[in-house]
Formats: C-alpha cells, sequence, structure tokens
C-alpha cells in the first residue's frame, strides 16, 4: 500500500495526474508479486513525504494498467521514471538509492 503523499496511477489517470501535472512527477512501475519492488517502496513512500508540496510521487500497477507500461517501454520493474512538463526526463531500472531518484527530482524542480 502506498503512503498518504503517494498517488495511485492508472492507465485512466496517467495523462492528466502526470503528463499534463503542473510540478514534476516521479511514476514508481511496480507489481505485487515483485519482491525487488517492495524493497524499493518504502524509499517511494519516503520520497512521497520529502517532496509533499513540490513534486507528485506515485506508483503504476503493471498488472492492471499495462497500456502505460507499454507506452513507456517498461520491460523490468521495478522502474522508477521521473516526469517534467509531459517528457521523461530520467529513468531508473532497478532498486536504486534514495539520493539519486531524489536528486533526479530536484533537478526537474530547479530546472
Amino acid at each position: 500500500m502506498a503512503g498518504a503523499n503517494v498517488h495511485t496511477f492508472t492507465d485512466g489517470n496517467f495523462d492528466s495526474e502526470v503528463l499534463q501535472s503542473s510540478v514534476p512527477v516521479l511514476v514508481d512501475f511496480w507489481a505485487e508479486w515483485c519482491m525487488p519492488c517492495k524493497m524499493l517502496s518504502p524509499t517511494i513512500d519516503a520520497l512521497g513525504n520529502d517532496f509533499a508540496g513540490k513534486a507528485k510521487v506515485g506508483k503504476v500497477d503493471t498488472d492492471t494498467n499495462q497500456g502505460v507500461a507499454v507506452k513507456y517501454g517498461i520491460t523490468a520493474i521495478p522502474t522508477v521514471l521521473v516526469f517534467k512538463n509531459g517528457q521523461m526526463v530520467k529513468k531508473f531500472v532497478g532498486v536504486s538509492k534514495k539520493d539519486d531518484m531524489a536528486a533526479a527530482l530536484n533537478a526537474a524542480i530547479a530546472g
């Protein structure tokens, strides 16, 4: 389950919530059965709290939202994408460090 500051993105709301967002967005592509995804989950929750009000942090369940996963070529999970102004600006594959993802979000906010 996602933390209070972590949004749930779906095939249905991805355009409005992510691509049309006025702030940068970090998207975690994951699945319930994926053990590395579960390992990354507390980091995603922490980023959601750290960036509340400055950026959006959320998750896409690739089992139930295959359309957006296919659109962005997600072939391995977890994959984390950072979007700014509707464009992907950074991609992380596998369990990535919180500091690296935070730096990518900070760069998107500053840029």
